[in-house]
């Protein structure tokens, strides 16, 4: 009987949890609480940039909580130099000079971040060494460093015995560093000369071969066992005339970057086992050392970035791997590298094709499994953009476990890089979280006037093209206090997402956005037949692009209109007998569909799109109904809230103290009160509404606030009441029900504009700073910290409002337009 009970007991549990676990697994798969639930997964991350010296444990603090609060969970660090200008550039007179990447002192601050990381529950990882490219450090010695081929060459005639010394093979002593830095050494911004490659060499073969023409393999003759250590080489020549080659190779002296200088190394060697099992072994080393304890839980991951630390010609165990690979001994044609052609053209066409083979497969085995076998030895996860270099894409992408793509911003528009092979290859590895580095901007589109509406149209394309999650280049760490704004900077690179940025705080409207879309682009599986979408644009306003995926019999269309104009588009999913809704990831909000109907196996749904407006098209359930009512009703002004706006400035920031009367609202850059003209942050418009009951309670339609034209983020209250961001087109948001009043409905309006402004309004003023220009033309950077910045003293220039370590701007650079500009009205549908 008791074995009885607890049987059934037993089954009963069973039972309940199986239950449970079902309700868990449909609440996790049903899209609609994934949309407006986004998971862990579904939150953007940054890269987190340390400025070479220039870093604080308080700083660090309050970056992570930023971040938090902010909607994001994980930070991927680089250790770079103090400035880039685009290369390591240097600001002296720093006020920490002691942190030195990858020193004890750093370390320290390095221990910090993982903690905090720990106590905020967020993923932290950082970069395989100081700079961003690629990888070694100052550890790596010239042995162990990328080799170059190199050679000299000696012409003689035969038939006599030859008595010779062969000098060593001589390189130009600068290295292959990819971009010049600065070099404190001489002052100079520079691809600097490296001593190794004055004073590391070693041989690897002697090779004589007929002087000119085409030479028969069997006619390239191996002098290595006649050449003594000290170049001196005796020989019968047979006659004729011939060239002794001299091979040899010595490391290619190119340098990790943009790092600080005292962080600067060489490149390690990645098709050595030797040199990579040596360089991982130091930063697993060195991060078990320093944060053991937290890995896994405040320390999760390293990063790889995309490649451009160059070809190699060499490596020490070549010749033998070449054999081993390709079959046959690569010694008479190392004259190839001589530009001399052994065989036949096809056949030293063959042998280059052979060795760029071996090259490829040393950067598979060598490399790449090296770096993810001791990654995942020591319980770290390995995320890599794994492009640029010399390997096929589709090989080491399995071995990676955190893949990520890219793209830019370039002209205001989506740029991507190597996004589309990595975006397949990843698909075809069956990977479903294709993260990017997202929005990397140079000076032409990033200068402290990027806005949330502008970057949204790059990003929806980056959506549509596969990527499911963003990481964001970039995110400086902030060291100062922060009245020091808008401090600390990537130098001349990246979209400005910072704590300090103008609109760091509404911004997170933008990030629930980014959540809501990476939730259900993560969601079930991707569909990708050509025919699945298409859209029909009567006047070319419009560009549209979709993504598909589908789990469950539910089928989830991203739909976005990438272009920065409105219009209508006849779209047609490869979908019928499915009720159609649409799903807004700006505002949350899901409805049904009316106007579509089914023709040829497609549903022909008309869309109205404004300026970059995105949404999920979503097929779940059967058709209900179809309808004459259109999908987008046209919009009907309610009233207009016009009058004097009371405007109230920062005046920490330049803006009047007392509040100003707007009797029309106007561009601040158009205003003659230069603490308006140039004006940057945040200010607040009031005013006082009234509205006849009868629209209030008759009409039952959802009423709006429509800003109109808006520069360039905008959060609102009615009566009180926060309602909401107001950050995209088409710039209103929805007044919750029974909040309006017949009479005296007050509302408040805080408007953010971009740090563009202040900064040349700064400019207006005496200079209390030193500059130095930059090496694109694309402004300048801080020379050295100001006495009176290092000694928390009141600056010089009274004038002057912001700190930051670049400048984009002069005196006349133009204004970006900013403020609430309207008109403002309460609207219907």
């Amino acid at each position: 009987m008791k074995n009885y009970q607890f049987s059934m007991l037993f089954f009963v549990l069973l039972l309940v949890c199986t239950n449970v676990c079902l309700a868990q697994s449909r609440v996790q798969t049903d899209p609609a609480k994934v949309f407006l639930n986004p998971p862990e997964s579904a939150k953007p991350g940054v890269l987190w940039m340390w400025m070479g010296s220039n870093l604080s444990k308080s700083g660090i603090t309050r970056d992570l909580e930023a971040l938090k609060k902010e909607g994001f969970n994980r930070t991927t660090m680089f250790s770079l130099a103090d400035i880039t200008t685009p290369w390591a550039g240097e600001i002296k007179k720093s006020p920490t000079p002691e942190l030195v990447s990858w020193t004890e002192p750093w370390w320290k601050l390095v221990r910090h971040a993982a903690l905090e990381s720990k106590r905020l529950g967020m993923d932290f990882g950082m970069y395989n060494g100081p700079s961003y490219e690629s990888s070694g450090g100052p550890w790596i010695s010239p042995e162990l460093s990328m080799q170059e081929i190199c050679w000299g060459e000696t012409k003689l005639s035969g038939n006599k015995h030859i008595s010779v010394n062969l000098s060593r093979p001589q390189v130009n002593p600068r290295g292959h560093t990819p971009w010049p830095i600065y070099n404190p050494e001489t002052g100079l911004v520079e691809r600097p000369e490296i001593a190794a490659r004055k004073t590391y060499y070693k041989d690897i073969a002697v090779i004589a071969l007929p002087a000119g023409g085409v030479v028969p393999e069997k006619s390239v003759i191996d002098l290595t066992a006649k050449m003594q250590a000290n170049g001196q080489l005796e020989w019968d020549a047979p006659a004729g005339d011939w060239i002794i080659y001299r091979f040899g190779h010595t490391t290619t002296g190119t340098l990790i970057q943009p790092a600080q200088w005292k962080a600067t190394g060489l490149e390690c060697d990645k098709m050595s086992q030797q040199a990579v099992d040596f360089h991982m072994d130091h930063v697993v080393g060195e991060i078990k050392k320093h944060l053991g304890d937290l890995i896994g839980t405040g320390f999760t991951h390293v990063h790889f970035d995309s490649y451009e630390a160059g070809d190699p010609t060499w490596t020490p165990r070549m010749r033998e791997e070449f054999r081993s690979r390709r079959g046959y001994d690569l010694l008479p044609y190392l004259a190839s590298f001589a530009k001399r052609t052994v065989g036949s053209k096809q056949d030293s066409a063959k042998f280059r094709a052979d060795f760029s083979a071996t090259i490829k497969d040393l950067y598979r085995d060598v490399y790449f499994k090296t770096i993810a076998k001791k990654l995942k030895a020591a319980n770290l996860t390995f995320l890599c953009e794994p492009y640029g270099g010399p390997w096929r894409q589709d090989e080491i992408m399995p071995l990676v476990q955190n893949v990520m793509t890219e793209f830019w911003t370039h002209k205001g528009k989506y740029a991507p890089y190597e996004l589309d092979p990595t975006v397949a290859a990843l698909r075809k590895s069956g990977q479903n979280i294709i993260e990017a580095e997202a929005f990397t901007g140079d000076p032409k589109d990033s200068k402290w006037n990027e806005t949330p509406a502008w970057l949204k149209s790059m990003g929806d394309a980056a959506f549509c093209a596969g990527v499911n999650r963003f990481i964001l280049h970039r995110f400086v760490q902030q060291p100062w206090d922060d009245k020091y704004k808008p401090g600390a900077t990537m130098g001349q690179w990246g979209t400005h997402f910072d704590r300090t940025q103008t609109w760091w705080e509404p911004g997170k409207a933008l990030v629930k956005y980014w959540q809501r879309c990476q939730a259900l682009l993560q969601w079930g599986h991707i569909v990708s037949p050509a025919d699945d979408f298409t859209a029909s644009v009567a006047d070319k306003s419009t560009d549209v692009k979709a993504i598909h995926r589908n789990a469950d019999n539910t089928d989830i269309y991203f739909v976005a209109n990438v272009n920065r104009s409105a219009g209508s588009v006849n779209c047609s999913f490869k979908i019928t007998g499915k009720q159609p809704e649409l799903w807004d990831p700006v505002t949350g909000d899901m409805r049904n569909l009316s106007d579509f109907k089914e023709s040829n196996g497609h549903t022909l749904i008309p869309l109205d799109f404004d300026n970059s407006q995105s949404y999920f098209i979503v097929f779940r359930n059967k058709v209900l109904k179809t309808s004459a009512k259109p999908n987008f009703m046209p919009v009907v002004p309610i009233a207009v809230i016009d009058g004097f706006w009371n405007v109230k400035f920062d005046a920490t920031w330049g803006g009047p103290a007392q509040a100003v009367k707007f009797n029309a609202l106007e561009d601040w850059t158009l205003n003659s009160e230069p603490g308006i003209k140039y004006y940057s942050g945040t200010a607040v418009y009031t005013n006082s509404f009234n509205i006849a009951n009868t629209k209030i309670t008759g009409n039952k339609m959802p009423l709006y606030i429509d800003l109109g034209v808006v520069n360039h983020i905008a959060k609102v209250k009615i009566n009180n009441i926060d309602i909401g961001v107001v950050w995209t087109a088409p710039w209103r948001i929805k007044i919750p029900a029974q909040l309006l009043k017949s009479k005296g409905n007050k509302i408040e309006i805080a408007v953010t504009n971009v740090w563009a402004n202040r900064l040349i309004g700064d400019e207006q003023e005496p200079a209390d700073m030193e500059w130095m220009p930059g090496h694109m033309n694309s402004g300048d950077f801080l020379k050295e910290f100001p006495s009176w910045f290092l000694n928390n003293q009141p600056r010089p220039s009274k004038g002057r409002y912001c700190f930051t370590t670049w400048n984009y701007f002069k005196k006349d650079s133009p204004l970006v337009s900013s403020g609430l500009l309207g008109p403002v009205r309460v609207v219907t549908e």
